[in-house]
């Protein structure tokens, strides 16, 4: 993905508009949000979410040439000169990677040359080194007389070997890249009679005839590689011609800048094929040639800025036709573009960056290993945060997943704005757990059970009235979500893969970026999405008008359609972007989960004496029994004994410290846990103290906890009942069956299945407080209180939800004050629902009041029968 600010020249600019605008946006959302009312709860996490969504966007494709320069200069190192850099902005970044990519051209080209370099000498040298050792051996083991002729045929091979490497010295001299040309006046006749004599001189049975137009042409080049590729050619001309015949150089002035040397031969001739393949180094080995001259000869032209090709001899003659085509006047300094064998551009370089020219296919060599940690060109520098800690285990974007996830949004934003809590809600709470379990590749039974108590939770919405259960029940059925897509084995696990749910909105982007530009569907998305705007622009516009038009089409539409405000509109986008965004997220980390080792901490090291762990338990072991004895004192002594040593009723003292003792038991918890990760367990006696301590602190955290849930009973039979203190009670009771895990785990070590079964027995006393109905047996209980004393808090009885009207309905209170508590709580607002908020709570409501009059009760209820 191209960033939107690739046109920008400037890499300060980049970065200066990405912070303005992510900035403006999260600012004009929050603002949006604020004015329409919306609760800081939506506000907050979707404007943060779009300001990291918008900056993504923005960055794209900013810092990808740099990480795509880290991973080509690791890869470098080890040898491998194939990476290149896509650079297509115009700022530093860009500038930097074209340099880059330069430069690993040419360190390509120089590691091609020292390789081929290397393949030459020992290809070439072995053939005339092992001719000569076998000659010389022969002669010292006496099978060949060291006689004339013997001694001829080891000079030639030495001879040959001389010339080859002084062929390869001129040809490693011409590869490295960069060459100074000394040019002076050439007079064209003279040198190639020059060349002739040479060949004469060496014993080939060839004529040569010389013919050059005009006469006295004369040119600029430097006179000794001139001469040296004349002669590569003329050599090549008589090896391939038969003796007696002649070899023809034909020399003249191709136009006002350039001239030409034809070498015609009549031996074979060259196929059409091998044409190009000849210029290679060692395009060809016969006739006794080493395959380099003609490369050697193809490297001088170049290097004055001109060429060398094979041509077809004029019609009627045989043979084969060299044409090597030079400027009059070459410049001084020619960079060649190419290796031996590949031809020299003939047009001059763009004035414009030429684009990185790919080379030919090669192997990654075998030394560079695969680094699975590390970050290729198309990474995100996001994958670098997370680091080892959750990599993405599959990176292929999922449109339909990210399309999933959006529907669910418009699902909430269509059917929760503008309703009560009920059957809408159930509905979504249910379609996106059910999307995100689904999508785990984890099966088991812990999801079996995770799916059934997260349908109950899911119709807890619908079961009751009371609103403040459902964010206990989705902050419920987020944990069993947690525990269904990932292996959590301890307490830090779940924090931390509690913790990753909304973090994914984070990690994901990347992925969120990929999915939506996957297969280049980029271009379809916006299409589908422009369609979909216009097609509601257009709806809304003519059916506006035909509304106002008609009073039957307006009433149509005031029924299909729901009465939109700006507010409204605002208030649905956000409830759009929350569930939407919330749900993929979870989608996110179910596809692709974080690693187990980030949801375990590191092995504790055991302490070395057993007194370092022991001491501090046994005093908070002896801090509980010292709890224990005084909370039996106060039992045996009763009412009397507490009055007089503390100078508080019973009542009072039972209210003292309920939170401190709740603290505490989860305090315990936290000391068993460290305990048992620091306390060695080498031996046998090591293990049994450890069971015999820590079993003695868990069955006195038991005490303690019915000795809480006792002061809890007694406080509220002497002040009264509320959900909050039913809600402690139902913690307290959690806490003591974690207690009763972790001393069935104390028996063979082995507790990573605690917390999972500590989240679904809390999932399943979350099931049963919503069964019990709680503001209907909290309003009861406070009821009976009045009917045994008199005292009932009419306020709070004012504060509780529809499911309470049943019961205060067919109570034993005045009738004012039942009629006052009903018309202000929960027998108000009982209007009827349309089906989506259907709720059984509110539903019995409305029957439990319809034959009372609501409307002849007061403003205010009588206090009276308020207790404090």
């Amino acid at each position: 993905m191209s960033s939107p600010l690739a046109r920008a020249s400037s890499l300060k600019v980049k970065l200066g508009a990405l912070v303005g605008i992510s900035v403006l946006v999260a600012t004009v959302v929050a603002t949006a949000g604020a004015s329409s009312r919306v609760t800081p709860w939506l506000v907050v996490p979707v404007t943060i979410a779009v300001a990291l969504g918008v900056t993504q966007w923005l960055a794209s494709g900013m810092t990808a040439p740099l990480r795509a320069m880290t991973s080509a200069t690791q890869r470098m190192a080890k040898g491998d000169y194939t990476a290149r850099i896509d650079a297509t902005g115009n700022d530093e970044v860009a500038d930097l990677a074209r340099a880059f990519t330069s430069m690993a051209t040419d360190l390509r080209d120089a590691d091609q040359h020292r390789r081929e370099l290397i393949a030459t000498v020992s290809h070439e040298l072995r053939t005339p080194a092992a001719a000569l050792r076998a000659l010389l051996e022969n002669m010292a083991d006496g099978v060949t007389a060291p006689d004339e002729s013997a001694l001829g045929a080891a000079l030639h091979q030495s001879e040959r070997l001389s010339d080859l490497l002084g062929e390869l010295l001129s040809l490693s001299r011409l590869d490295a890249g960069l060459a100074d040309l000394r040019l002076e006046p050439v007079l064209v006749s003279r040198l190639l009679a020059e060349v002739r004599d040479e060949l004469a001189a060496s014993g080939r049975d060839v004529s040569t005839q010389i013919r050059v137009t005009p006469s006295d042409l004369t040119v600029h080049a430097e006179t000794a590689r001139l001469r040296q590729a004349v002669s590569n050619l003329l050599d090549n001309a008589a090896r391939h011609t038969a003796p007696g015949t002649t070899v023809v150089l034909a020399a003249r002035r191709a136009s006002e800048s350039a001239w030409e040397l034809d070498v015609l031969d009549h031996g074979p001739g060259i196929p059409p094929a091998d044409r190009e393949r000849i210029f290679e180094r060692f395009g060809t080995a016969s006739a006794g040639g080493t395959g380099l001259g003609l490369a050697i000869a193809r490297w001088v032209a170049e290097l004055h800025g001109g060429s060398v090709v094979a041509l077809d001899p004029d019609p009627g003659s045989g043979g084969a036709l060299l044409r090597l085509a030079l400027p009059l006047k070459p410049p001084p300094r020619v960079h060649p573009e190419s290796i031996a064998g590949e031809r020299m551009p003939s047009a001059p370089p763009p004035a414009a960056p030429p684009a990185p020219r790919e080379p030919a296919p090669r192997p990654i060599p075998t030394s560079v290993a695969p680094n699975p940690y590390l970050r290729g060109p198309s990474e995100p520098v996001i994958d670098g945060l997370f680091g080892k800690l959750w990599p993405e285990t599959q990176t292929a974007g999922r449109p339909g997943l990210v399309a999933l996830a959006a529907a669910i949004g418009a699902l909430a934003a269509l059917l929760l704005p503008d309703r009560n809590v009920g059957i809408a809600w159930s509905l979504v709470l249910l379609t996106s757990g059910t999307a995100i379990v689904l999508n785990s590749r984890r099966r088991s039974p812990v999801v079996w059970a995770v799916m059934a108590l997260g349908l109950g939770l899911a119709a807890i919405a619908t079961v009751r009235a009371a609103e403040w259960l459902v964010p206990l029940s989705m902050l419920t059925g987020g944990l069993l979500i947690v525990i269904a897509i990932a292996p959590v084995t301890s307490v830090w696990g779940v924090f931390a893969a509690a913790a990753a749910w909304p973090v994914s909105g984070l990690r994901g982007l990347p992925w969120l970026g990929r999915s939506l530009s996957r297969s280049g569907r980029s271009a379809r998305t916006f299409a589908i999405a422009r369609t979909v705007v216009l097609s509601v622009l257009a709806l809304v516009i003519f059916g506006a008008l035909f509304a106002s038009a008609d009073a039957i089409f307006g009433h149509w539409v005031d029924v299909l359609i729901p009465d939109l405000t700006v507010d409204n509109l605002i208030a649905r986008l956000f409830v759009w972007a929350a569930f939407g965004g919330l749900t993929l997220a979870g989608i996110y980390l179910a596809v692709n989960p974080i690693r187990d080792e980030a949801l375990d901490l590191p092995a504790g090291r055991p302490v070395r004496h057993s007194w370092e762990w022991l001491v501090p338990v046994g005093l908070v072991v002896a801090t509980y029994i010292g709890f224990i004895a005084a909370q039996a004192s106060a039992w045996l002594g009763g009412h009397d004994y507490v009055q007089s040593a503390t100078g508080l009723t019973y009542a009072d003292y039972v209210h003292q410290g309920f939170g401190q003792l709740t603290v505490a038991t989860a305090l315990t918890l936290a000391v068993v846990a460290l305990t048992a990760r620091k306390a060695s367990r080498a031996d046998e006696g090591d293990r049994l103290l450890l069971r015999a301590v820590l079993g003695l602190l868990c069955v006195l955290t038991l005490a303690v906890v019915a000795s809480a849930l006792w002061r809890m009973h007694l406080y509220q039979q002497a002040f009264g009942y509320t959900t909050l203190r039913l809600i402690v009670d139902f913690f307290e009771i959690w806490v003591a069956l974690i207690v009763i895990m972790v001393l069935i785990a104390g028996i063979s070590f082995s507790g990573k299945w605690i917390p999972t079964a500590a989240i679904l027995c809390g999932a399943a006393l979350v099931l049963v407080f919503a069964g019990m109905n709680p503001d209907a047996w909290v309003a009861q209980r406070n009821l009976d209180r009045y009917a045994t004393t008199g005292k009932v808090d009419l306020n709070y009885l004012r504060s509780l939800s529809a499911d309470a009207a049943p019961v205060i309905a067919r109570s034993n209170l005045p009738q004012p004050d039942r009629l006052c508590v009903l018309a202000h709580g929960p027998g108000a607002n009982l209007t009827g629902d349309d089906p989506l908020e259907w709720n059984l709570g509110r539903s019995r409501a409305r029957t439990a009041v319809a034959g009372l009059d609501l409307s002849a009760a007061g403003r205010g209820c009588e206090t009276a029968y308020s207790s404090d």
